[in-house]
Protein backbone atom coordinates (compact mmCIF):
# COMPACT_ATOMS: atom_id res chain seq x y z
CA UNK A 1 0.00 0.00 0.00
CA UNK A 2 2.63 2.20 1.12
CA UNK A 3 4.63 1.98 -2.41
CA UNK A 4 0.83 2.97 -4.11
CA UNK A 5 0.97 6.12 -2.00
CA UNK A 6 4.34 6.97 -3.35
CA UNK A 7 3.72 6.22 -6.83
CA UNK A 8 0.59 8.06 -7.20
CA UNK A 9 2.56 11.55 -5.75
CA UNK A 10 5.75 11.01 -7.17
CA UNK A 11 7.54 14.23 -7.57
CA UNK A 12 6.97 16.13 -11.37
CA UNK A 13 10.59 17.27 -12.21
CA UNK A 14 10.67 20.53 -14.71
CA UNK A 15 13.99 21.81 -16.06
CA UNK A 16 12.97 24.99 -17.64
CA UNK A 17 16.25 26.03 -20.42
CA UNK A 18 15.71 29.06 -22.79
CA UNK A 19 16.24 26.22 -25.53
CA UNK A 20 14.88 23.11 -24.47
CA UNK A 21 12.27 22.16 -21.61
CA UNK A 22 12.52 18.58 -20.08
CA UNK A 23 9.60 17.07 -17.40
CA UNK A 24 9.12 13.89 -15.90
CA UNK A 25 8.69 12.09 -12.69
CA UNK A 26 11.26 12.04 -10.35
CA UNK A 27 13.02 8.12 -10.29
CA UNK A 28 12.65 7.92 -13.90
CA UNK A 29 16.21 7.59 -15.91
CA UNK A 30 15.72 9.67 -18.46
CA UNK A 31 12.80 12.78 -18.78
CA UNK A 32 9.39 11.60 -20.60
CA UNK A 33 9.07 15.69 -22.00
CA UNK A 34 11.80 17.13 -23.78
CA UNK A 35 10.90 19.28 -26.95
CA UNK A 36 11.87 23.07 -27.41
CA UNK A 37 10.95 25.88 -24.93
CA UNK A 38 8.97 28.16 -27.44
CA UNK A 39 5.40 28.95 -28.60
CA UNK A 40 3.93 29.65 -31.92
CA UNK A 41 1.22 31.83 -33.21
CA UNK A 42 0.09 31.94 -37.34
CA UNK A 43 1.59 34.10 -39.11
CA UNK A 44 -1.38 34.60 -41.26
CA UNK A 45 -5.21 33.97 -40.79
CA UNK A 46 -6.39 30.75 -41.51
CA UNK A 47 -8.01 31.46 -45.05
CA UNK A 48 -8.33 28.40 -46.43
CA UNK A 49 -9.59 25.12 -45.41
CA UNK A 50 -7.04 22.23 -44.16
CA UNK A 51 -4.79 25.86 -42.87
CA UNK A 52 -3.60 25.58 -39.20
CA UNK A 53 -6.33 25.27 -36.86
CA UNK A 54 -5.45 27.13 -33.37
CA UNK A 55 -3.81 30.46 -31.90
CA UNK A 56 -1.06 28.63 -30.07
CA UNK A 57 1.28 25.95 -31.32
CA UNK A 58 3.73 24.54 -27.96
CA UNK A 59 6.18 20.98 -28.23
CA UNK A 60 6.17 18.66 -31.07
CA UNK A 61 3.07 20.53 -32.86
CA UNK A 62 5.17 24.02 -32.48
CA UNK A 63 8.13 22.38 -34.31
CA UNK A 64 6.04 20.52 -36.87
CA UNK A 65 4.99 23.77 -38.38
CA UNK A 66 7.63 25.94 -37.34
CA UNK A 67 7.77 27.64 -40.44
CA UNK A 68 3.99 28.91 -40.73
CA UNK A 69 4.99 29.98 -37.13
CA UNK A 70 5.87 33.41 -35.35
CA UNK A 71 8.13 31.43 -32.61
CA UNK A 72 8.80 33.27 -29.01
CA UNK A 73 10.86 32.20 -26.56
CA UNK A 74 9.30 33.12 -23.18
CA UNK A 75 12.76 32.72 -21.45
CA UNK A 76 15.87 34.34 -22.25
CA UNK A 77 19.59 33.42 -21.13
CA UNK A 78 17.64 31.12 -18.38
CA UNK A 79 15.36 34.18 -17.05
CA UNK A 80 11.68 33.71 -17.75
CA UNK A 81 10.77 37.33 -19.71
CA UNK A 82 6.89 36.11 -20.76
CA UNK A 83 5.02 34.61 -18.03
CA UNK A 84 1.87 34.10 -20.41
CA UNK A 85 4.14 31.62 -22.48
CA UNK A 86 5.44 30.08 -19.83
CA UNK A 87 2.45 29.40 -18.08
CA UNK A 88 0.98 28.19 -21.38
CA UNK A 89 3.59 26.00 -21.59
CA UNK A 90 3.87 24.34 -18.36
CA UNK A 91 0.17 23.69 -18.73
CA UNK A 92 0.90 21.83 -21.78
CA UNK A 93 3.24 19.47 -20.05
CA UNK A 94 0.49 18.65 -17.70
CA UNK A 95 -1.58 17.73 -20.65
CA UNK A 96 -2.99 14.58 -22.19
CA UNK A 97 -0.50 14.97 -24.53
CA UNK A 98 2.41 14.61 -22.16
CA UNK A 99 2.21 13.46 -18.82
CA UNK A 100 -0.96 12.91 -18.31
CA UNK A 101 -1.16 13.99 -14.98
CA UNK A 102 -3.15 16.35 -12.13
CA UNK A 103 -1.12 18.71 -11.38
CA UNK A 104 -2.71 18.79 -7.72
CA UNK A 105 -2.00 15.38 -7.39
CA UNK A 106 2.23 15.79 -7.66
CA UNK A 107 4.40 18.06 -5.79
CA UNK A 108 7.29 19.64 -8.28
CA UNK A 109 10.67 19.86 -8.43
CA UNK A 110 11.43 22.92 -10.30
CA UNK A 111 15.20 24.08 -12.01
CA UNK A 112 16.23 27.66 -11.90
CA UNK A 113 19.51 29.29 -13.59
CA UNK A 114 21.88 30.87 -11.14
CA UNK A 115 20.92 34.39 -11.05
CA UNK A 116 17.66 33.89 -11.33
CA UNK A 117 15.61 37.08 -10.20
CA UNK A 118 13.98 36.63 -6.39
CA UNK A 119 11.06 38.48 -7.95
CA UNK A 120 10.55 35.70 -10.45
CA UNK A 121 11.09 32.42 -8.11
CA UNK A 122 7.76 33.75 -6.22
CA UNK A 123 6.04 34.38 -9.89
CA UNK A 124 6.89 30.79 -10.20
CA UNK A 125 5.43 30.20 -6.85
CA UNK A 126 2.32 31.87 -7.61
CA UNK A 127 1.64 30.53 -11.16
CA UNK A 128 2.49 26.95 -9.58
CA UNK A 129 0.46 27.16 -6.20
CA UNK A 130 -2.69 29.10 -7.51
CA UNK A 131 -3.11 27.58 -10.92
CA UNK A 132 -1.97 24.28 -11.26
CA UNK A 133 -2.61 24.22 -7.01
CA UNK A 134 0.59 21.79 -6.71
CA UNK A 135 0.76 20.19 -3.44
CA UNK A 136 4.30 21.40 -3.13
CA UNK A 137 6.80 23.36 -5.21
CA UNK A 138 10.53 23.06 -4.61
CA UNK A 139 12.52 25.08 -6.65
CA UNK A 140 16.20 24.49 -6.73
CA UNK A 141 19.79 25.73 -8.82
CA UNK A 142 20.16 23.63 -12.02
CA UNK A 143 23.91 23.40 -10.85
CA UNK A 144 23.17 22.41 -7.77
CA UNK A 145 20.79 19.41 -8.86
CA UNK A 146 23.35 18.71 -11.55
CA UNK A 147 26.40 18.11 -9.21
CA UNK A 148 24.07 16.10 -6.80
CA UNK A 149 23.84 13.48 -9.85
CA UNK A 150 27.10 13.28 -9.73
CA UNK A 151 27.39 12.22 -5.88
CA UNK A 152 29.14 15.08 -5.04
CA UNK A 153 28.48 18.53 -2.63
CA UNK A 154 31.28 20.45 -3.60
CA UNK A 155 32.52 21.29 -7.45
CA UNK A 156 32.48 24.06 -10.15
CA UNK A 157 29.57 23.04 -12.30
CA UNK A 158 29.80 24.29 -16.03
CA UNK A 159 26.30 25.06 -17.42
CA UNK A 160 26.55 25.23 -20.98
CA UNK A 161 22.96 25.87 -22.32
CA UNK A 162 21.26 27.39 -25.19
CA UNK A 163 20.61 31.31 -24.25
CA UNK A 164 23.11 31.26 -21.42
CA UNK A 165 26.78 29.54 -19.68
CA UNK A 166 27.40 29.78 -16.22
CA UNK A 167 30.51 28.47 -14.49
CA UNK A 168 29.00 27.89 -10.91
CA UNK A 169 31.34 27.37 -7.57
CA UNK A 170 29.77 25.48 -5.31
CA UNK A 171 30.88 24.09 -1.14
CA UNK A 172 28.99 21.26 0.86
CA UNK A 173 25.75 21.97 -1.16
CA UNK A 174 25.50 25.88 -1.15
CA UNK A 175 25.94 28.39 -3.62
CA UNK A 176 29.91 30.09 -3.52
CA UNK A 177 29.72 33.97 -5.35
Amino acid sequence: MDNEVLITNQPIVIDNGSGMIKAGFAGDPVPKINFPNYVGRPKHVRVMAGGLEGDIFIGPKAEEYRGLLHIAHPMEHGIVQDWNDMEKIWTYIYSKDQLRSASEEHPVLLTEAPLNPRKNREKAAEIFFETFNVPALFISMQAILSLYASGRTTGVVLDSGDGVTHAVPIYEGRLKF
